[in-house]
């Protein structure tokens, strides 16, 4: 049986409603005169009685239905619909009180006026309350509710509750907190805990997962809650985070699966305002590899800062679209008080034509070069067009912004680029050298570098994988057991790299601080525990999700550097340093750019391993892994081979 069985049509419902609220005014008063003066009963005419019932309970379902307490539904009532009750009695109570005092014809008891008021009061509420409290009870018999536990008795949670109770998916059946303040008080019926007893509540109560409901902590404290959560066979999930919620992007009661950054513990700084404007405000501003993931989120933050102009540039068509788009939004949602203008442009920057003919057209201030191949594997196996892009691309682009009298360059490197094992972190750490040579050579345009490490949620990133694994009943496909990386939000990094900029003086490199670095198996571990699995390994074969150690790929290190040298400073900013770190001249640089076109020219892999090793301190040159490239060509070579030998035996 269902419950959609039992429906009637919106005024069916409120004529009952009514027929009830009139019995209950009629019954109240009856109740009322019994209670205070019998004899009133003998002592009037029963017309006259009967008359003024009625009065009573038809004049009462107006002022209710004026109210509009037959609007409210029985099933999502709350404080608003008690006002309304309260509000349609007093004044019920007052218009019956006129109508006998005003007559004259009958003699009502004035202390029964307050009685039926209460009378009246606890039956038109209470009737409804017990109507919801049913209702509840027949829902949760058709559509069981799972039990949750509620971490956060504070104003968050409370809104939680007061959403989720409303809801037919969970019901709250305890709340934890760490004040003492609030420990054993009783919230919305439900009672708070410490958190030594969610072991006992889990398992007397048989929760399979806790609701975050802590926006206002840090992400240090929230480090240190999930932490001691890992531990409970539950799912552990969580509310947005205050700034989020006050801001209007999401509400209270969205109920998410934990953020890798709570994991991570890390807090970030706030931007400075007069640092992220600097290089922007006003300005025109190209963003290269505007469609990625760094890039995009730049244009993001870039649009907040009111420049005059945006261009946008990518050799992606989708990403370009996607973020063009967005932007426009973004515009449409935002009171920023003045035109920008935004202008997707599709290209390469190895085209210099096309770069030469964005910067004559549009006279920009600022350049983000975000725009690289940063997939390890995938430039090791297609290391021509890394170079191509990464090197030969930066080239371009910086001689163009030379030419042009560009004011900034900020150029987007990585922590691969240190003591690179692989050729995309040799293309970064060269396109490095590059910059840094130019700014000895060229002295108007400001050339500097942001070096960081992995960005969470990127393309490639390890944490939407993981999460998709562990929903897939895994395994999780981890490199190495020792493998660690940087970490950082995408949000975080590119508003780094907005202030960074804005200090440079010219061959600047600066180093993010990216806090300790984080080992992969680690993070798998948390997420598999905090999605409410267990790791299936030897000492627990019976566990949910294992984890499945698949070897380092080509070019991979175990561990990632930010810095070359020991030579490193402080800024104006706590989270960024600038290092100091040699390079090599224009001139040698030059040599070496020649060496690189004509390798990649004659695709000579293997000299172009050897060029990179010469240029970049620490690359070693290892025989190149097959490339696609080559493969189809030795497939090629080899059905020559076949068809010569073949086509003579037709001939004969």
């Amino acid at each position: 049986m269902k419950l959609s069985s039992f429906e009637l049509s919106r005024s069916i419902k409120q004529l009952l409603l009514m027929a009830v609220d009139a019995a209950c005014i009629m019954t109240a008063l009856w109740l009322s005169v019994i209670l205070v003066s019998p004899e009133y009963f003998t002592n009037n005419p029963s017309g006259d009685l009967l008359r003024f019932f009625l009065f009573c309970a038809i004049s009462s379902v107006v002022i209710f239905q004026t109210a509009g307490l037959y609007r409210t539904v029985l099933l999502y009532m709350g404080l608003q619909s008690v006002l309304v009750i309260l509000k349609g009695i007093t004044l019920s109570t007052l218009v019956s009180t006129c109508a006998v005092y005003l007559t004259g014809t009958l003699d009502f008891p004035p202390r029964a006026i307050l009685v039926f008021w209460m009378m009246a009061l606890l039956m038109v509420g209470g009737l409804r309350f017990a109507a919801k409290l049913a209702l509840r009870s027949m829902m949760q018999n058709f559509r069981p509710r799972e039990p949750v536990i509620i971490y956060g008795a504070g104003s968050s949670g409370m809104q939680l509750v007061a959403a989720i109770i409303n809801g037919d998916q969970y019901v709250p059946v305890a709340f934890i907190d760490d004040d003492d303040n609030v420990i054993g008080n009783t919230v919305h019926g439900i009672r708070v805990h410490a958190p030594t007893s969610l072991r006992e509540l889990i398992d007397n109560l048989s929760v399979r997962q806790i609701l975050l409901a802590i926006p206002s902590a840090t992400h240090a404290e929230r480090k240190q809650i999930l932490n001691n959560l890992e531990k409970l066979p539950v799912h552990v999930r969580t509310v947005p985070d205050l700034f989020d919620i006050v801001s209007g992007k999401v509400r209270v009661d969205e109920i998410r699966d934990i953020d890798i950054e709570d994991l991570l513990g890390r807090d970030i700084v706030p931007p400075d305002p007069q640092l992220m404007g600097a290089c922007i405000e006003a300005s025109n501003v190209l963003i290269t590899g505007a469609g990625g993931s760094i890039g995009s989120e730049l244009c993001r933050q870039i649009i907040r800062l009111k420049p005059n102009h945006m261009i946008l540039f990518d050799n992606s068509e989708y990403g370009l679209y996607t973020i063009e788009n967005e932007l426009r939004e973004t515009l449409r949602s935002l009171d920023i008080g003045k035109e920008i203008r935004i202008t997707a442009l599709l290209g390469s920057v190895c085209n210099q034509k096309l770069v030469e003919h964005v910067l004559r057209k549009f006279p920009v201030r600022t350049v983000y070069h975000a725009a690289a191949y940063k997939q390890v594997p995938m430039v090791e196996k297609n290391i021509i067009e890394g170079v191509h892009n990464n090197i030969f691309g930066t080239l371009v682009l910086a001689r163009a912004a030379a030419k042009f009298m560009i004011e900034h360059f900020v150029f987007i490197s990585t922590d691969k680029a240190v003591r690179p094992a692989n050729v995309m972190g040799a293309t970064k750490r060269f396109a490095e050298q590059i910059l840094q040579a130019l700014a000895v050579k060229e002295k108007t345009t400001r050339f500097s570098m942001v070096r960081f490490g992995n960005v969470l949620g990127s393309s490639g990133s390890v944490v939407p994988l993981f999460r998709k694994q562990i929903a897939q009943g895994g395994p999780i496909t981890v490199t190495h057991s020792e493998v660690t990386r940087y970490f950082m939000t995408v949000q975080e990094a590119a508003q780094l790299v907005i202030q960074a900029g804005s200090m440079a003086s010219g061959g600047d490199v600066f180093v993010l601080d990216m806090n300790e670095p984080v080992r992969i198996v680690d993070l798998a571990r948390k997420m598999i525990h905090l999605m409410g699995f267990m790791v299936k390994d030897e000492r627990s074969p019976n566990g949910d999700v294992a984890i499945e150690y698949t070897g380092l790929r080509p070019g991979e290190k175990l561990y990632e550097e930010l810095l070359i040298g020991e030579q490193v400073t402080g800024t104006d900013h706590p989270k960024i340093m600038r290092a100091e770190e040699d390079f090599l001249s224009w001139e040698q640089l030059q040599e070496l750019l020649s060496s690189l076109e004509s390798a990649c020219e004659e695709l000579d892999q293997a000299k172009i391993r050897e060029i990179l090793s010469e240029a970049i301190g620490g690359f070693v040159s290892k025989e190149a892994p097959s490339d696609p490239l080559f493969e189809v060509q030795a497939f090629e070579q080899l059905q020559d081979a076949k068809r010569a030998k073949i086509l003579p035996l037709f001939k004969n």
